[in-house]
């Protein structure tokens, strides 16, 4: 098992600018950020949505988990995905691949009850391009242009369809540092099928303790852990037209068909239901 790289790690510490008001509910931040940067666990009071124009994201979002306690749920985030988080929750964010961010920061006010939990929303076309256009000068500076932008982003939001949340992740500060540190690195190498006899020996603990922290903290075996991490990295891949082939030998299975038998005994579906409409594969076009 390697390990994974040291991350460039970044305090948050400049979102006053930013910051959303009732005059001007909803911001918009748009960075080029390179692989392995790191933000902190940090929180304001204000909601966000991250996304990416492109790349790859790992946000970390702390919820209420199993038996009522908080946990941290990771989620993987391409560009068809978004993150709703509420505001004051503590979150990170990791990049995986180097990403064109963007950050909508919005005020309480623009939503309704029902929006304090997190949630993982598909990104339109049309929403990335009126997240873009909030930075753009002819509508920043113009009040009534970000009133008609804020009225559309609020509606595509709330409109949008929502998706699985994610892995559930040890609590950051309180969870036990071994299984944070197992679960960091298996899903940086969702491939990496070593027992958890192995995986417990190389963050120094035995399998039985392992085994008990999984389904103590959260509240599943590993087995069905590695799954949804497995899941969490493939969905994202098929969704971009990624060939299940592919997608089942980057995620260490040894055969298309095994992989499609986990993905369907966990999703309901098969994989190829998660393809794009009207995408070519070796059997034809995928009808929409």
């Amino acid at each position: 098992m390697r390990r994974t790289k040291t991350p460039i790690a970044i305090t948050v510490d400049d979102t006053e600018p930013f910051a959303p008001t009732p005059q001007r509910p909803l911001r918009t931040r748009l960075r080029d950020l390179p692989q392995d940067t790191h933000f902190e666990p940090h929180q304001h009071e204000w909601a966000q949505l991250a996304c990416c124009a492109s790349g790859l994201l790992q946000v970390a979002v702390r919820a209420a988990g199993h038996g009522g306690s908080e946990q941290d749920i990771s989620v993987v985030v391409p560009p068809q995905r978004a993150v709703w988080i509420p505001p004051g929750a503590l979150h990170s964010v990791m990049v995986v691949e180097a990403a064109q961010s963007r950050t909508v920061y919005l005020h309480a006010s623009l939503f309704q009850a029902g929006w304090e939990q997190v949630r993982v929303l598909a990104v339109t076309p049309l929403l990335h391009a009126l997240i873009d256009a909030q930075d753009h000068a002819s509508y920043r500076e113009h009040a009534d242009e970000q009133a008609a932008l804020t009225t559309l982003v609020r509606h595509e939001l709330t409109h949008a369809t929502c998706l699985p949340v994610g892995v559930p992740m040890p609590p950051a500060g309180r969870g036990d540092r071994r299984l944070r540190a197992l679960c960091n690195e298996l899903l940086a190498q969702p491939n990496t099928f070593a027992t958890l006899a192995q995986w417990a020996a190389a963050h120094g603990a035995s399998e039985r303790t392992m085994a008990r922290l999984f389904r103590a903290e959260l509240g599943m075996s590993f087995h069905h852990w590695r799954q949804q991490a497995v899941l969490a990295r493939a969905l994202p891949r098929l969704a971009q037209g990624t060939p299940v082939a592919q997608v089942a030998a980057d995620s260490g299975y040894a055969s298309e068909s095994a992989f499609s038998a986990m993905f369907k005994a966990c999703m309901g579906t098969s994989p190829r239901h998660f393809r794009p409409a009207g995408h070519k594969t070796q059997e034809g076009t995928i009808a929409a």
